[in-house]
């Protein structure tokens, strides 16, 4: 694989991990309350993508590419686990909110940088479509006669360091701008609405699975 070719699949991943999706959200709704939490996250859904390359590198990723059943049972998964966080941090708003947290207090935190890991990570094992991704493209870089696994690794490494660079930014970001933005309404709203978008982003990927 030559440098060309590395540097074209870090651009792609670049244009990728600037398209918001499930774990954007999710990030950002961790990170909230606690900026570690939410870098945490961050890293828990790169270490899951490098999961994912490792089962493409060997081949078990095929599986969910030619069997429609399986891809639609993780899928599901993935879309009731995807409910079940916008649901639950929509609780954690209302009752932080019923509390009558004062202004310029120290807002609850829901997540510990381990469950932040452990979101972050499950949202993307959970997530059929990096698999496919890595499915359908990593194939591309990998050199006639080359080491499919090693390969598979490295690229997958190179997306898990820009992934994690993205949201970890995200992350930084979202809790600096809750400093400015502490009045409990603002954040009550900010809040339920992250969490709103996480729990449609699950229905519609229920909606799809079940229709498949």
């Amino acid at each position: 694989m030559t440098l060309l070719s590395l540097l074209a699949f870090a651009g792609l991943c670049l244009l990728l991990s600037l398209t918001p999706g499930p774990d954007t959200f999710l990030v950002l709704r961790i990170a909230l309350n606690r900026a570690s939490a939410g870098v945490a996250a961050a890293a828990g859904s790169a270490s899951a993508a490098i999961v994912w390359a490792g089962l493409v590198g060997v081949g078990l990723a095929a599986v969910l590419e030619q069997s429609a059943e399986v891809f639609r049972w993780v899928k599901i998964a993935g879309g009731i686990y995807l409910v079940y966080l916008g649901v639950s941090s929509f609780l954690k708003a209302r009752r932080a909110a019923r509390a009558g947290i004062k202004e310029g207090a120290q807002a609850p935190l829901p997540y510990s940088r381990l469950a932040g890991f452990g979101a972050g990570a499950l949202s993307t094992l959970l997530n059929p479509k990096v698999g496919l991704f890595y499915l359908a493209v990593v194939p591309q870089f990998i050199p006639r006669g080359g080491n499919t696994l090693a390969t598979a690794m490295v690229l997958g490494a190179v997306e898990a360091v820009i992934a994690f660079a993205y949201l970890a930014v995200v992350a930084v970001l979202a809790y600096k701008a809750m400093k400015w933005l502490r009045r409990p309404k603002v954040n009550s709203t900010l809040e339920r609405a992250s969490s709103g978008i996480i729990a449609a982003l699950g229905v519609g990927v229920l909606a799809s699975g079940a229709a498949s």
